[in-house]
């Protein structure tokens, strides 16, 4: 059994397309192949108000002005329209606190539809404007991906999940994990950034081999923004 351990934050638009790219890698693999995916959270905003900020204020003085956010996000839209992804930051009004999302993610993991969660955030957030800071959006996102309603209610509304996830993410940046998307292919090879179905590929037939990035870049956001290769 293969595993992939995936550290992401779910508004990295890298990790969305990274996620899309590492899929189109498991679909090259061998017949039978097996990969066991994991994900576990990176939050790049950690000091965040519960309740978010506005998008367009907290963008505009993150990145000196709009038109840079802007510029930004136009590049991420075309990146993603490669893998069949349509980013809609014009739905979006607020960035919003991701621990939340992230202990949905772990409670999915839980009920055996973490994947399953995980895609609908990413669709949700970068397609269809949802503010994760809103519980009530969080378990319509869980419910309508397999998840008990009423019991998610219930877990949202306490602490469930709140030490594990901050745990997991304090034991990333231990380690020294400062962006995302990051991936531990088998417990041994690493990949940082989204990087081309090959390079997944590599890490997952050539064990013992340290993947390389096939061109140099390394897609990924971190505390200071998104980069996008040149």
């Amino acid at each position: 059994m293969n595993s992939i351990a995936i550290y992401s934050d779910l508004i990295c638009p890298w990790c969305y397309i990274g996620k899309r790219r590492m899929e189109e890698a498991l679909r090259e693999l061998p017949t039978g192949t097996e990969v066991l995916c994991s994900w576990h959270p990176f939050q790049l905003n950690p000091g965040m108000p519960p309740a978010g900020l506005d998008r367009k204020k907290y963008r505009s003085e993150k990145f000196g002005s709009w038109e840079r956010s802007q510029a930004l996000d136009g590049q991420v839209t075309a990146a993603g329209k490669s893998v069949g992804i349509t980013f809609r930051y014009d739905l979006q009004t607020h960035t919003p606190n991701t621990f939340d999302s992230h202990r949905l993610v772990w409670l999915a993991g839980a009920s055996g539809v973490q994947d399953a969660v995980v895609e609908a955030l990413f669709r949700a957030y970068f397609c269809e404007g949802v503010n994760f800071s809103d519980r009530r959006r969080l378990v319509e996102i869980g419910a309508a991906s397999g998840m008990d309603r009423a019991k998610l209610e219930r877990s949202l509304g306490s602490e469930e999940g709140a030490s594990a996830v901050r745990e997991a993410e304090q034991q990333a940046r231990v380690v020294g994990l400062s962006g995302v998307p990051f991936y531990v292919i088998n417990e041994a090879a690493t990949i940082s950034g989204a990087q081309p179905a090959k390079t997944f590929l590599d890490a997952l037939c050539k064990p013992g081999k340290e993947p390389a990035n096939a061109d140099g870049a390394t897609p990924i956001c971190g505390p200071d923004g998104c980069e996008i290769p040149r």
